[in-house]
């Protein structure tokens, strides 16, 4: 994002403040320590069609319950869509703030806390969202016993408890129960994932050998319930079968609004991601925070946040995220099938990924490519006139013009408008399961003086379209002066930086790259493993002035090429430092790549 652009903003929202309402929800009979729910969502409906206006709420916890709250039903990117209980519906609002001026929101079952929709210019600052009970189940290993392949758990109770029954650990919650779904063991020491945490992996079906022993109310033995026998300190997080109530509820959903500020908000516990964002335009993020409360190791239930179908800019600094169940961030567009044309310049479309269905892909006059399915690449750039939304999953979409003749095989569409520009500086993003960032977008993208360490790679920019359907090889992309710290320590394969589309055994290079103008300069890598940067498809790739140092946190050795390029051109690897590593760096450059440059790095072997 262009620091203009940020100022530019920022005046603006103060001159907003600067006439504001402010309506104190103490007058309102809103106070801590009660539900609220029903009292927030009338105050809300009060103030529909009024401007400039502050709900602020006298510091203290307020609780939120689902029974009373306004519902309806919702389709929420990367989440399982349905019925969404809803605290804080902000809908079609201008120049809104909300002010928790230091307060709790403390929610209890399946309720979203905040969804902003249809608004403009909204301020979401100084409160903490939490619940009750985690939508986590967290074990921790207090005994073991190798012989035997078994270890006893402390369940964290948490008020609802747990059960066993036909050789099954059952979880309640507020109305629900889970069982093991899907799990990842921590480090209770480094609250992070463990070091070779696949091998750790509770099996939801395991064979008949396996055994699950309820000793009293808080804790549990399990027998052949893992590869290996976890060692006494190890969390397993388990939550859920997926879809169902494993993406249910995001802490916060911006939707088709602009001009919206999140200052000084922390999220200590969700059932889905920490902010969702679709179809929105300008986006900051000042000391947003997740992480996990006192007596919890996990946090979100999945992304710190996640960004797909947004345009203008969005900025993210001074914030920390950590103890995620997946990514710090994500940006991205979205593919959407071609299933057939029907003629009139009309194609049928598909939203293949379950967690995408009702996901806005495009409107008339939005700008969209043809592209190969084959190859990911472009064919034919046009606009949409009219879009027919059928249900959830198919669509036909109408396009200006069409080639003059049609091309054969498998095809996608790509908007094209609805790309962002992303700056961050000075965030951290550490202790997770998956990737630090993953930043798949044509806009401008600038990544500085960051903090990153996490269980896969650093900065992953992909694209796929096979799987989630995430689009946008990037055209502008710089990461400079951000330390990256024992990255990969989930098995000791992943890299600072892997630029590469996700391509399945059907799919194939084209005639062009996917990914350009990727630059990766001055940054401070503490690695265990001497891996710096992975990258398939890319046109224009600068990796040079990197300091690569010896970390000693995991298992040291090179399990991959320090550098490993496939198929890209206008290559420069240089000046780049790699210290006190007792074992080979190498690089891996195969044929199909051209005009590459590998010069003066210190430790390299070529």
């Amino acid at each position: 994002m262009r620091k203009a652009q940020i100022t530019i903003f920022l005046f603006l929202f103060v001159i907003i403040q600067i006439s504001s309402q402010i309506v104190n929800v103490a007058d309102h009979g809103i106070k801590p320590g009660k539900d609220v729910t029903l009292e927030v969502y009338q105050l809300l409906n009060s103030l529909e069609g009024k401007k400039n206006v502050t709900l602020f709420f006298p510091k203290g916890q307020y609780e939120f319950y689902p029974e009373n709250a306004f519902e309806e039903y919702r389709a929420v990117t990367n989440h399982d869509n349905s019925l969404k209980k809803i605290a804080f519906p902000i809908y079609n609002f201008e120049n809104f703030t909300l002010d928790g001026n230091g307060s709790t929101f403390m929610f209890h079952g399946k309720i979203s806390p905040i969804v902003v929709e249809g608004s403009t210019n909204t301020r979401l600052k100084n409160f903490a969202i939490d619940w009750d009970k985690s939508f986590v189940n967290e074990l921790k290993v207090v005994k073991n016993n190798e012989e035997e392949n078994s270890f006893v758990v402390e369940v964290a109770n948490e008020k609802f408890g747990f059960e066993v029954k036909n050789n099954q650990i059952l979880f309640n919650h507020y109305d629900w129960q889970d069982e093991i779904g899907q799990n990842i063991a921590f480090d209770s020491a480094t609250k992070s994932p463990i070091w070779q945490t696949k091998n750790y992996f509770l099996k939801p079906q395991p064979k008949t050998a396996a055994k699950i022993i309820k000793i009293d109310n808080k804790t549990a033995k399990f027998i052949n319930y893992t590869k290996v026998t976890p060692p006494v300190g190890t969390v397993f997080a388990t939550y859920g079968k997926s879809p169902g109530l494993n993406r249910h509820v995001p802490a916060i959903h911006l939707s088709n609004s602009k001009d919206n500020f999140l200052n000084d908000v922390t999220v200590l516990q969700t059932g889905g991601m920490g902010l969702i964002a679709e179809r929105c335009e300008n986006i900051s993020l000042d000391k947003f925070i997740v992480t996990s409360r006192v007596g919890r190791t996990i946090a979100t239930r999945a992304d710190a946040t996640h960004f797909l179908g947004c345009k203008g800019s969005i900025t993210l600094e001074n914030c920390l995220f950590e103890h995620m169940l997946d990514d710090g961030i994500n940006v991205h567009g979205a593919y959407v099938k071609v299933e057939k044309y029907v003629g009139n310049n009309t194609f049928l479309c598909e939203t293949s990924h379950p967690q995408q269905w009702g996901f806005t892909f495009g409107e008339k006059g939005d700008e969209i490519m043809i592209i190969s399915r084959e190859t990911i690449l472009p064919i034919f750039k046009t606009e949409i006139t009219e879009v027919k939304v059928l249900n959830e999953r198919r669509t036909l979409i109408t396009v200006a013009e069409l080639p003059t003749v049609m091309p054969e095989g498998k095809l996608s569409l790509e908007n094209l408008t609805w790309y962002p520009d992303v700056y961050m500086n000075k965030n951290i993003i550490r202790e997770n399961r998956a990737r630090s960032a993953l930043i798949t977008t044509k806009g401008k993208v600038l990544v500085e003086n960051n903090y990153f360490s996490s269980q896969m790679h650093g900065i992953l920019i992909e694209g796929d379209n096979n799987k989630w359907y995430e689009s946008g090889g990037v055209q502008d992309i710089t990461i400079r002066n951000n330390t990256f710290e024992n990255i990969g320590y989930g098995s000791g394969d992943s890299y600072p930086l892997l630029a590469s589309p996700l391509f399945t055994s059907e799919q194939k290079f084209g005639n062009q790259k996917f990914h350009q103008n990727i630059n990766f300069i001055n940054n401070v890598i503490k690695s265990f493993n001497g891996q710096l940067v992975h990258a398939m498809s890319v046109k224009g790739l600068n990796v040079s002035g990197n300091s690569i140092e010896i970390s000693t946190d995991y298992p040291t050795g090179a399990k991959l090429p320090a550098i490993d390029l496939e198929y890209c051109e206008d290559v420069i690897i240089e000046k780049n430092q790699f210290k006190k590593f007792d074992f080979p760096i190498k690089a891996t450059v195969k044929d199909n790549n051209s005009k590459v440059k590998i010069k003066k790095n210190k430790g390299l072997l070529k």
